[in-house]
This record gives structure tokens, C-alpha cells and sequence, in this order.
């Protein structure tokens, strides 16, 4: 009978443990682009699971897009352009250098979504984001419903594009923003930190309403920056720098 690995720890949700795993070798470089995997029993036995539990774990990579699986052959790795899938590892962001990495991405992304948005959205797409503008000062202010609403905020805006990339990128990383909104509560004052949060959206708002795209895409860019600062990642576009 095997024994499971310490490398993937306990027993729950084994085969989403070793994919992610797995998945950390191939991003470190460990398991390189076209490389095969080994087979499911050399893997049972590294683990220490059942060959169902590799089958499911290297399904998961599949469905990922990380790796291709030639029938008879074996499943091999994806080069990461390659890849037809995004996924983010919640736990990468612990490191600090991979949050800026985020933000970096955010500020790329959501200003010039915020730009457009101003141009092209009707007053369906304003109420929605207002709804979820109310929300985040209100009652819920100080609760996790005001985190949905500032979530909900965000992608609203990508919605109001009428881009459905833009939308599906910001919905996608909106996932891993709440981490970052978490962080930020609970390493400054919380009264503080959701009376600046509320007033940078609303600046935002204020911009959407107005069909003004410069001064939308600069209060997101402020924003951005902002929550950068207050989850403690440092955000190089401050000062135009690449």
C-alpha cells in the first residue's frame, strides 16, 4: 500500500494537490515545455496515490491547458504560448513580487477598459455600476458584501466595453483581486481605508456618468494605484516607470 507524500501534504482534494504541484514544476521550469510526463504509476509512487488520483490530477492540467495528452503516447507539456488557459495560484500571491505583478497587469488593463466604458455605456450599464457604487458605502461597508459589491463594480465597467475579452480578463482576475482586498482590511484602519476605497470609486463614477474617458481612465489609474499601495505592493506605474 503506498503512502502519501509529505510533498503534497494531506488527504483532502488529493488530485487538485498534486496538479498544483505539478503545475508548480512546470512553472519554475522544473518540467520543461515538451517534456513528457512520467507515467501514472511513476507518479503514484512519487505521491504516494492511487493511479485515479494522477489520472484526475493530470485531467485537471489538461483542462487547464497546461498540459496535451497524446493518446497512446502519454501527456506532454505546453509551452506557455501554447497554453489555452489562464490560471493564477491564490498562493503565489503571498509573494510580493508576483501581487505588483497583479496590479501591474490591473493598471494595464482596467484603465483603458475604464476609457471605453465612459464612451460606450448606456444607462443600463450606469445603473448597475451605481448599484454596486451604493453598496460599497453602505450598509455593507464594513462587511464581505462590500467586497462583492467592489468586485462587481469593476466588472460591471469591463461589461459596459462591450468587449467580451476585456470582460471575461477582468471577471478572471477579479478572483484574484479579492485576496488583495482582504489583505489590505486587515493591515490598515479599516474606517480609513473603505472612506478613501468608497471616494476613488465614486470619482471613477463620476467619470463614466460624464462620458469622459481621460478623466475615467486617470481615476482608475489612481485607484489602482492606491490599492496597490494598500495591500503593500509596490506599483512601479506610479511614476510612469516600466
Amino acid at each position: 500500500m503506498r503512502q502519501i507524500s509529505a510533498e503534497i501534504g494531506a488527504v483532502e482534494h488529493l488530485p487538485s494537490k498534486v496538479a498544483k504541484f505539478l503545475t508548480r514544476e512546470i512553472t519554475s521550469g522544473q518540467l520543461q515545455p515538451g517534456e513528457r510526463l512520467p507515467s501514472e504509476n511513476k507518479l503514484a509512487d512519487r505521491f504516494g496515490v492511487s493511479r485515479n488520483v494522477i489520472r484526475e490530477a493530470v485531467s485537471q492540467l489538461r483542462a487547464d491547458g497546461i498540459i496535451q495528452a497524446r493518446q497512446g503516447v502519454g501527456a506532454f507539456v505546453m509551452a506557455p504560448e501554447q497554453r489555452l488557459a489562464i490560471r493564477f495560484n491564490s498562493e503565489d500571491l503571498k509573494n510580493s513580487a508576483n501581487m505588483e505583478q497583479l496590479f501591474e497587469l490591473r493598471t494595464i488593463l482596467e484603465t483603458d477598459a475604464a476609457g471605453l466604458a465612459a464612451t460606450r455605456r448606456d444607462e443600463e450599464s450606469l445603473i448597475k455600476i451605481k448599484r454596486a457604487l451604493d453598496r460599497m458605502g453602505g450598509e455593507e461597508r464594513w462587511e464581505d458584501g462590500s467586497i462583492d459589491a467592489d468586485l462587481t463594480f469593476h466588472r460591471e465597467i469591463a461589461k459596459a466595453t462591450g468587449n467580451e475579452y476585456i470582460y471575461t480578463f477582468v471577471c478572471f482576475i477579479c478572483e484574484q483581486i479579492r485576496r488583495t482586498i482582504h489583505i489590505a482590511r486587515y493591515t490598515n484602519p479599516l474606517h480609513e481605508l473603505i472612506t478613501i476605497n468608497v471616494a476613488e470609486h465614486v470619482e471613477i463614477y463620476d467619470a463614466l456618468a460624464a462620458g469622459d474617458a481621460s478623466k475615467a481612465r486617470e481615476k482608475m489609474r489612481v485607484h489602482i494605484i492606491g490599492a496597490a499601495d494598500r495591500a503593500g505592493a509596490s506599483n512601479n506605474q506610479k511614476t510612469g516607470e516600466q
